[in-house]
């Protein structure tokens, strides 16, 4: 048998995968940086550093285990900066006859790796990358020609993989306990430092400088607090069960402006990296959660298995079902661009001020940080689903294109109309400044739907439903809504489409 060529891409980090179960002198692995995987996209610059340092250190690993591997460094001499280009390049110069490799994750990485096989004079094959609970296309399998329901599916895997329960029945005789999981930080819990890491990735920054990558955001690049490792994503995962988990279902769609990840795992990039699999951060959340119910709820436990279980599992096979369309859908036909401030965190609006701004300094917020306040005002101001789907994409270090645009484009923005979401998760101020401490000190009066200083949520919030009212009437869910609208008199409905008006027309100075 000649050389075979196995190529593994930077979110393809899974030291545990079968390919590597034995050392194989005709085996050669072939990881690269490249030009094209920069520019699809601008990216934030710790997103950039934690892929380059987390492949790195992948690829030595490899190779102390006595794998022989190809690196091309993003300043390579020999870099043709693209994944064909370096393909071909290994396949001529070293006589490869068969090439492999792992199912990409993203549709356009998948689409191009198949043309290449195409293109290749020699044997070429596939593999899974072992990571996932589901296949590609199990949820789509799953659903058929119903609609897509996360719960459903959440509860089916519950019972297919005997997670949380009790033979056929849930433990606690509850499948959810989302409703528990709604509460504003009281101050009753004591709040702990996340882990962070320690790195130099000077050089790093320094390379990608002198090769002109573009990128946004911060990063201190002589204390890179990012997992590099599987040995620090299993640290990360540990500290979570001991200091975090507790009280993490309690205060999961809590925000604070001096605690921003509260008690958050921050395990998503090491987990979309895959150098730790779900299963694994399942089966520790369980194991640690056997040995200490006196001290932690089920509620705690269920509402993170839910997120890493169902949510992730599921948003992946929304993925995977709808795709390429999904990624034109545009429900609303929204089309403004986004305020200049996406890129500064320089507005008057507490809420979106620290939530961008921290997205910029750390490449990372939490879930409803996304959501409920950046999203949520996205959605409000009739932003074009492409340039959110951009923003998102490049500025949160978790972020990959499966996960990404599943949670924009659909759960956050309702630009697919629904598939995944079952009405447009939208908000006033008064959820925000009930789920935060944003409000207090805010430029604007989070009480006021219109006049001086009124809070642009509020206004945003009503406009959005009035002008609407064709698309969305109809949908059981916000019924109440548009009850209330109707009982507005005309003159206060002009009022607040006047406000919304103002601000959408001004909106890089709000």
């Amino acid at each position: 048998m000649g050389k075979t060529l196995r190529l593994i891409l930077g979110d393809q980090l899974n030291s545990n995968h079968s390919w590597f179960k034995k050392v194989d002198e005709d085996v050669i692995y072939v990881m690269m940086e490249v030009m094209q995987e920069q520019e699809y996209v601008m990216h934030h610059v710790q997103k950039i550093l934690a892929f380059f340092a987390a492949m790195r250190n992948f690829a030595h690993q490899l190779a102390k285990k006595g794998h022989k591997v190809i690196y091309f460094n993003l300043d390579d001499k020999h870099n043709e900066q693209t994944i064909e280009g370096n393909i071909k390049r290994v396949v001529n110069d070293n006589k490869i006859e068969r090439f492999e490799y792992l199912l990409s994750d993203e549709y356009r990485l998948d689409e191009q790796l198949k043309q290449i096989c195409e293109k290749l004079k020699v044997d070429t094959a596939s593999a899974d990358t072992e990571h996932f609970f589901t296949t590609r296309y199990e949820v789509k399998e799953f659903f058929g020609d119903k609609n897509f329901l996360m719960e459903n599916f959440y509860r089916s895997m519950r019972v297919k993989h005997q997670v949380l329960m009790q033979g056929s029945k849930p433990l606690g005789n509850k499948w959810n306990f989302d409703h528990d999981n709604r509460k504003k930080y009281d101050g009753k819990s004591p709040l702990v430092p996340p882990i962070e890491f320690n790195h130099d990735v000077s050089a790093l920054k320094e390379m990608i400088d002198a090769k002109k990558v573009k990128y946004f955001g911060e990063v201190d690049e002589k204390h890179f607090p990012w997992p590099l490792s599987r040995k620090e994503a299993i640290k990360l995962m540990n500290y979570f069960c001991e200091h975090l988990l507790p009280h993490f279902g309690t205060y999961e769609d809590a925000m604070l402006q001096q605690h921003i990840s509260l008690f958050h795992s921050r395990i998503s990039f090491a987990q979309n990296s895959k150098m730790i699999a779900p299963q694994e951060i399942i089966g520790k959340v369980l194991t640690h959660y056997n040995k200490h119910q006196h001290e932690i709820s089920l509620a705690q436990v269920e509402g993170y298995i839910r997120q890493v279980m169902g949510w992730r599992e599921f948003m992946r096979g929304v993925y995977w079902a709808k795709m390429p369309e999904f990624a034109t859908l545009n429900f609303f036909n929204h089309r403004s661009e986004l305020p200049e401030w996406f890129w500064t965190g320089k507005t008057r609006m507490n809420c979106l001020s620290k939530c961008i701004g921290q997205s910029l300094n750390n490449a990372w917020a939490h879930h409803i940080q996304r959501l409920m306040v950046i999203g949520n005002f996205a959605l409000l101001a009739g932003l074009n689903p492409d340039e959110v789907d951009a923003w998102y994409l490049g500025v949160y270090i978790d972020a990959i294109e499966w996960v990404e645009i599943t949670n924009t484009r659909g759960m956050s923005q309702f630009a697919d109309g629904g598939i995944i979401a079952s009405k447009p998760y939208v908000s006033s101020a008064a959820y925000i400044n009930k789920m935060s401490d944003y409000c207090g000190n805010c430029h604007y009066d989070y009480k006021k739907r219109t006049g001086e200083k009124a809070c642009p949520f509020n206004s945003l919030y009503w406009n959005f439903f009035h002008r609407n009212a064709d698309r969305l009437e109809g949908n059981h869910r916000i019924g109440m809504m548009y009850n209330i609208l109707k009982k507005m008199n005309r003159d206060e409905i002009n009022e607040i489409n006047k406000q919304a008006d103002i601000y959408l027309d001004a909106i890089n100075e709000l």
